[in-house]
């Protein structure tokens, strides 16, 4: 992107007080100069800035581009609010990439070595280790110590020039800030610094294994490289800010928090000074090793994944099965007793009931001590039809207990259906027919609404141990499979560990088949045939 000299010019003639206002940024007035609260060492005047613990200053465009981590095409452009346009083709843009060079190196690394060994206290190792891959070398011009950038090609795309003598420091001209000085490790932590000096500083104080890890300088305060380099490094789970211990590391550790993507651990590291070579110049003092005044950990989090509960089969009791009707009806279960109308589904049911609470023999079944049965009818009367065959089956009828649906009607979902069974201690209930049972607003050939009723039925078979019957009708339908002829939902069939069919033999009119149509707890019991007149 192309800018013309007139446009670098105004943007270099930019008010920086207004700009940083602009920006939502706090300033505090001394005198003729503003201070700027996030560098309380930064003051601005005009077009003027300058940072007073660095001894270092300039205009508008090095102030964008150092504070912040903007290119110098963005910098023209956030300060003028002007698009660049494609320069013409004779003249490359200013301060592009194809105009970054690395200062020409000096034959040895001596003063350079010696200003980081001397006067910094950098250990040797630590500097021999960057010098070896070049990524700090000495200047042939000044003897400044350059600190090299890289992409992840190993191409050098920044350079930031440290006086060996005074204070000097300048990034060189076409330096990309998003690629800064760094160190690329295999492991998950990143850990981030203002300036190159802390970060090897930092290493010198933190050694063991550290070259497992990842370290970044910003080169100030901007969230340019630290954006570029979570983007190019995905292996990155944990970032550890380690920025200065004033109130301009402090703010911008809470900007870049705000600005990282979702999914990274957070942490703030706060060295025991400023910064971290002013903790390694002390580092003699401090005998303990404590290096860090204070870590603040979760500034950020990744989303907490809902996790799913697993039961491992190695765990789970095995139960064996307690049978009222070896192998058609289960105890703690729900079993379905369907057939048309009038084949015989409710003598079936009472004469079950009967044996429940009499020991009298009923075909094929162990004889249980007597316990109370819960026997619910929506189609027959209790006085003229239930209990007259009741008593003709010579059931205790003290154990035979209805639930009173007077005032209230019953329904599989009801409470009162458990309530009952812990009440009276039944170990059977029956309910005929099952369509009476569904609800008023409930669609029986809706799965969605049978599933979560059935679900409810099931759990408090379960819960109580009692035996469940529900006695169905056939539809009309002729022909067809058993398992489909079931009135409402195949989600009855289903939800029922048992299902029972009873029919007539068609040129026997007054003999009665029991056929066992499902079973899911044992195998399929043989059918049975008795005459009407007789217990089925």
């Amino acid at each position: 992107m192309y800018y013309t000299q007139e446009q670098i010019n105004r943007a270099n003639q930019a008010d920086l007080v207004s700009f940083l206002q602009s920006q939502g940024e706090q300033l505090t007035r001394a005198g003729n100069e503003y201070r700027w609260k996030r560098h309380d060492s930064l003051t601005v005047r005009g077009n003027k800035w300058y940072r007073h613990s660095q001894s270092k200053g300039g205009g508008p465009v090095d102030f964008v581009m150092e504070f912040f981590g903007k290119s110098f095409t963005e910098a023209v452009e956030l300060l003028t609010g002007e698009k660049g346009a494609a320069p013409p083709p004779d003249r490359p843009c200013p301060a592009s990439l194809s105009d970054f060079r690395l200062p020409p190196p000096n034959s040895d690394n001596r003063t350079a070595r010696n200003y980081l060994t001397a006067a910094r206290r950098i250990d040797e190792d630590v500097t021999g280790f960057f010098f070896a891959r070049g990524d700090i070398y000495e200047d042939a011009a000044h003897h400044n110590a350059v600190f090299v950038g890289r992409d992840e090609d190993g191409i050098p795309r920044y350079a930031h020039s440290k006086g060996t003598a005074g204070n000097f420091r300048l990034d060189v001209k076409g330096s990309d800030k998003a690629f800064n000085f760094c160190y690329r490790g295999e492991g998950e932590r990143l850990f981030v610094f203002e300036a190159p000096i802390d970060l090897i500083s930092f290493l010198c104080l933190f050694k063991k294994e550290w070259q497992k890890q990842s370290y970044l300088s910003l080169g100030g305060v901007g969230e340019k490289a630290l954006l570029r380099f979570l983007s190019d490094r995905p292996n990155i789970k944990t970032v550890y800010l380690c920025l200065d211990s004033d109130e301009a590391g402090n703010d911008a550790c809470s900007r870049l928090v705000k600005l990282m993507p979702e999914g990274y651990t957070v942490h703030r590291l706060i060295p025991l000074f400023k910064d971290w070579n002013e903790v390694l110049q002390h580092r003699a003092e401090i005998t303990d090793g404590k290096y860090i005044r204070e870590a603040v950990y979760g500034l950020k989090e990744p989303p907490q994944e809902e996790t799913v509960e697993i039961i491992r089969m190695s765990e789970v009791d095995t139960q064996t099965v307690e049978w009222l009707w070896e192998p058609y009806i289960p105890f703690g279960k729900v079993t379905i007793v369907q057939g048309n109308p009038g084949e015989g589904k409710t003598t079936f049911a009472l004469r079950l009931a009967a044996a429940c609470t009499n020991r009298k023999p009923f075909p094929h079944m162990a004889v249980h001590e007597p316990f109370n049965v819960i026997y619910q009818t929506a189609e027959d009367g209790l006085g003229d039809t239930i209990k007259p065959r009741l008593m003709e089956a010579e059931a205790d009828l003290d154990r035979i207990l209805v639930i009173d649906e007077s005032k209230q009607g019953l329904s599989l979902s009801d409470e009162r259906i458990e309530r009952a069974i812990r009440q009276t201690g039944a170990r059977l209930i029956i309910l005929d027919p099952i369509q009476a049972y569904v609800g008023e607003k409930t669609d029986m050939n809706k799965a969605n609404e049978i599933r979560p009723m059935f679900r409810r039925l099931a759990e408090i078979a379960e819960r109580t141990g009692c035996a469940v019957i529900l006695i169905g009708h056939l539809n009309k339908a002729a022909g067809g499979q058993s398992a489909y002829r079931g009135l409402g939902s195949i989600d009855f069939r289903a939800a029922a560990r048992s299902v029972l069919l009873i029919g007539r033999v068609k040129r026997e009119p007054n003999v009665r088949v029991i056929v066992h149509d499902k079973s899911s707890l044992a195998p399929e019991g043989k059918p049975i045939c008795r005459k009407k007149t007789a217990a089925p």
